[in-house]
């Protein structure tokens, strides 16, 4: 995230520069990145971009992925029913294009909406988690697959089930190590050294 987001605001500040709308891509991945990093408050513009300038260009292909960015920003700055609502909108958009992999994002992120639910949605949120990482599975989409196990692994963290946590994050934890994705392995570490 840290070496994305300098690359990522360069581009932005070039397109503004030369008077270049910037392409939907390019806003939603800025807004990602600044949302994982703890900048809501700058992502959801970006991400509310997005998904419009999407909709407006009629760019379609990639509108379930924007829409499910969307909506993780929208979770992280506690909006929940937005968060669902796009998030289900996401669905809705994947499936009915049968786009499969955005469709586990989708479903990854109503997993994660119905894990920081107050009260805690336990059923909903392993259910989505699990049929995310079923499709992960099947597609070969490994950074998904650790996603979806990291959220497990927390999932059942929080509800008193330690075996099933430890499962879930040791694999989410070997799939980040595998994959060079140094930004994730801290959280799980830290998350599975709370397991008791």
């Amino acid at each position: 995230m840290h070496r994305a987001i300098p690359i990522l605001e360069r581009v932005l500040a070039l397109c503004q520069a030369a008077n270049i709308p910037p392409w939907p891509i390019l806003t939603s991945s800025l807004g990602a990145a600044y949302s994982l990093s703890g900048r809501v408050v700058e992502a959801l513009p970006l991400l509310e971009q997005a998904v419009a300038h999407a909709n407006t260009v009629g760019l379609l292909a990639n509108q379930p992925l924007f829409t499910a960015y969307l909506s993780q920003g929208y979770l992280r700055a506690g909006r929940w029913e937005e968060a669902t609502q796009r998030a289900q909108r996401g669905l809705a958009l994947a499936r009915a294009d049968k786009t499969r992999g955005w469709e586990a994002h989708a479903l990854h992120v109503l997993g994660d909406i119905a894990r920081h639910r107050d009260p805690l949605n336990f059923e909903q949120a392993e259910t989505y988690y699990h049929q995310a990482l079923g499709l992960a599975d099947e597609l070969g989409m490994r950074p998904l697959q650790a996603h979806c196990y990291l959220g497990l692994g927390t999932l059942y963290a929080t509800t008193g089930q330690p075996e099933q946590a430890r499962a879930g994050l040791s694999a989410a934890i070997e799939l980040y190590r595998g994959m060079e994705m140094q930004f994730w392995v801290p959280l799980a570490e830290a998350t599975l050294a709370q397991v008791r």
